[in-house]
């Protein structure tokens, strides 16, 4: 059973992210951001992440795309911009149907050996997927890149200040 949920989630999460390359209108980009987000916070559920499953939906799918969705809202675009292209819609489903196929033998040909072998027998850590398990992680072994995050994200939020700043 989680096999088969496993490749329904990834398929939808695979669709999803082409859907939002593919697409010229951004909210429907947006849309399909939010059902690959979805499908990888499932993937993470499939893989006894709950923590990680719970903070993909909360910050991912809730917080960032409502900026994203405010964001584009505020761009202002003219309402023949919004419209939804399905001109050669069929021709682009085949395509990435069989984009998925190739990928996914290729996919299994390549890592069948290494992931049978790797989980012969090791068993998860009593703390995998859980706020103290991931915390432990997050405030030692990985606190420079945490920091160096935090770091990126304060220059980047001073960046758009300026930005807006200038053209006011």
């Amino acid at each position: 059973m989680e096999t088969v949920l496993f490749y329904i989630f990834a398929a939808l999460a695979v669709i999803g992210a082409m859907a939002v390359v593919s697409n010229t209108n951004p909210v429907t980009g947006v849309v399909s951001l939010v059902l690959t987000l979805f499908s990888t916070a499932v993937l993470f559920v499939l893989l006894i992440a709950h923590f990680i499953a719970v903070i993909q939906v909360l910050i991912y799918a809730g917080a960032i795309l409502v900026l994203f969705l405010f964001t584009v809202m505020f761009l202002n675009l003219r309402p023949e911009g919004l419209v939804f292209d399905v001109g050669r819609f069929y021709e682009k489903l085949g395509v990435l149907i069989i984009l998925m196929v190739v990928t996914g033998a290729f996919s299994m040909e390549l890592f069948s050996n290494s992931i049978g072998s790797a989980n012969g027998g090791t068993q998860l850590p009593e703390e995998f997927g859980t706020v103290e398990g991931v915390s432990r992680l997050l405030f030692t072994q990985y606190l420079l890149p945490f920091e160096l995050t935090s770091i990126l994200i304060i220059v980047a939020i001073l960046g758009v200040v300026a930005i807006a700043k200038r053209r006011v």
